[in-house]
């Protein structure tokens, strides 16, 4: 009686080679948070994200129209966002920050770049009353930079690009890389949650130690339940969580800090 053994098939060879590549690399790039300590994952050191930013910084704001033209404006954020970053641990940060009111005046908005370029938009800034509400949008984004946000997400980006190169490679068409995509972006997208509401406790406690009321925060998520037409969005498709799950996640921390 004969045994025939089964060739692995080379395509599957490739495709597991490909994918422990990816994971072994993902997990080599770890590093320790300088401001927080935290180790985290992450392919940019902090000169490369400040570089990164500051690369970046004018073609973003082109997106957006230009940056908005009153100095006056420009000076006030700028005055709000530094106090905020000299009354904190982002004072201590190897991060370079800057501060950019943008032109556009229909989207409501505001991000940070890697290593510490933030803006926000004309739009979203002619929603916010008052100095606590356009504190309160800083601090959250000054937490995205403190926090290494962009950093991680392009790590992960980079590990499930192999994943799905490599399941494309095994499969030997698209259909079994589509399902693998899929499932990476419904991870990132659990991961940019996460990152949101962890910036909304860090922008809390920011607007908390430079002497703004963090109460204000919840305002600004009025703001942005309105800018999204008043629905309350699935948190499974969207990268942000529903304003009205943040301000469950917010009332929670303002316990904490005695409010």
């Amino acid at each position: 009686m004969s045994n025939t053994r089964r060739k692995i098939p080379m395509r599957l060879i490739v495709m597991i080679g490909f994918i422990l590549f990816s994971v072994v690399s993902y997990y080599m790039k770890t590093q320790k948070n300088p401001v927080t300590g935290e180790s985290q994952r992450v392919s940019l050191t902090p000169d490369q994200e400040v570089a990164m930013g500051l690369q970046s910084a004018p073609q973003m704001a082109a997106e957006f129209g230009g940056l908005y033209d009153n100095e006056n404006v420009q000076k006030e954020i700028r005055q709000i966002g530094q106090h905020i970053v000299a009354s904190t641990q982002a004072a201590n940060s190897p991060y370079r920050f800057n501060f950019y009111v943008l032109a556009d005046e229909r989207t409501i908005n505001a991000f940070a770049l890697p290593g510490g370029q933030i803006f926000i938009t004309a739009a979203m800034l002619s929603k916010l009353k008052s100095k606590d509400e356009v504190a309160s949008v800083l601090g959250h984004e000054i937490g995205h930079v403190i926090n290494r946000h962009s950093a991680e997400q392009m790590a992960k980006q980079g590990l499930l690009n192999g994943i799905v190169q490599g399941v494309a490679m095994g499969a030997g068409n698209m259909s079994g890389a589509q399902v693998a995509q899929y499932v990476g972006q419904m991870i990132n997208m659990k991961y940019g949650r996460d990152d949101e509401l962890e910036s909304d406790n860090y922008g809390l406690r920011y607007c908390h130690q430079a002497g703004y009321d963090p109460r204000a925060s919840l305002r600004v998520m009025e703001v942005l339940a309105e800018a999204s037409g008043g629905k309350d969005r699935s948190d499974f498709n969207s990268t942000h969580p529903s304003p009205a799950n943040r301000i469950d996640k917010i009332n929670e921390e303002l316990k904490k800090l005695g409010y």
